[in-house]
C-alpha cells in the first residue's frame, strides 16, 4: 500500500476532498485537489479549508515518507502551521512540500532521546504554474512511552 492509499483509507479529509496524491519521497510530496463546486469559496476557487488541508495533507506525507521507520518508536505530529495566501486560486490546485532539515539530523536527536522538530514548506500552486498559496508546518516527532 502506497502512502498515498494508506492516508486515504485512514484520514476522512483525504476522502472527502478527493486529495490525489502525485508523488511522495522522503523530501517531497505533491498533491492536487480538484476542481469540485462543493469546496468552492464565494468567488467559484477552493475554500481556503480546503486549501490548508491540501497543503497540510502534503506535510504529513513527506513526514511519513521521510520517517516511516520510526513508527515504532515515534509518532509524527504537526506543532504548528502557518499559511499565506498570496494569490486567488480558481480550478485545480496542487500542492509541493519538502521536507526543511536532513533526514539522518532528525533521527541522530531523536537517538539521542530528544523529540527533534523539523520544518516543511509547502507551495500551492494554480493550473498555470501561479503560487497561490505558502505553507509552512513545523513536525515533531514524539518518542513513544
Amino acid at each position: 500500500m502506497s502512502i498515498g492509499e494508506m492516508l486515504a483509507a485512514t484520514v476522512p479529509m483525504v476522502r472527502t476532498l478527493n486529495l490525489e496524491y502525485l508523488e511522495t519521497t522522503p523530501e517531497r510530496a505533491v498533491l492536487s485537489l480538484p476542481d469540485q463546486g462543493e469546496f468552492h469559496n464565494h468567488i467559484g476557487g477552493p475554500h481556503a479549508g480546503a486549501m490548508f488541508t491540501l497543503a497540510e495533507s502534503a506535510s504529513g506525507a513527506v513526514v511519513l515518507a521521510a520517517f516511516g521507520d520510526q513508527l515504532s518508536r515515534a509518532v509524527p505530529l504537526a506543532v504548528s502551521a502557518e499559511i499565506a495566501y498570496r494569490k486567488v486560486a480558481l480550478g485545480p490546485v496542487t500542492a509541493t512540500a519538502t521536507l526543511g532539515r536532513p533526514i539522518a539530523d532528525v533521527v541522530a536527536e531523536l537517538d539521542a532521546g530528544g523529540r527533534p522538530e523539523f520544518p516543511v514548506a509547502v507551495a500551492i500552486t494554480r493550473e498555470d504554474g501561479a503560487v497561490s498559496g505558502e505553507m509552512s508546518v513545523v513536525w515533531t516527532l514524539r518518542p513513544n512511552g
